[in-house]
């Protein structure tokens, strides 16, 4: 095999592989729901329970998704400072 085969192959092989590797990171549901978690305890700081967030995300396995801009969703995750 010459050099230019070697090395299309090699890009081809480097593409599969990082594809399949975000693929595999933005399908897992409880992955995306704590990096909303995440999201949303920046936005809001001490307001926002990232820790309570988060331990939600597991216990229900990503079927609840919180969205920072959607009071309801993370309404559970609010509390008041003082």
């Amino acid at each position: 095999m010459d050099s230019a085969t070697k090395n299309f192959l090699g890009a081809i092989l480097f593409f599969l592989l990082t594809s399949s590797t975000f693929i595999l990171i933005d399908a897992n549901p409880i992955g995306v729901c704590i990096r909303n978690c995440a999201q949303c305890k920046k936005m809001f700081g001490p307001y926002f329970e990232g820790q309570l967030c988060a331990d939600a995300c597991v216990k229900f396995k990503g079927k609840i998704i919180p969205d920072c801009e959607d009071i309801a969703s993370i309404a559970p995750f609010l509390n008041k400072f003082e």
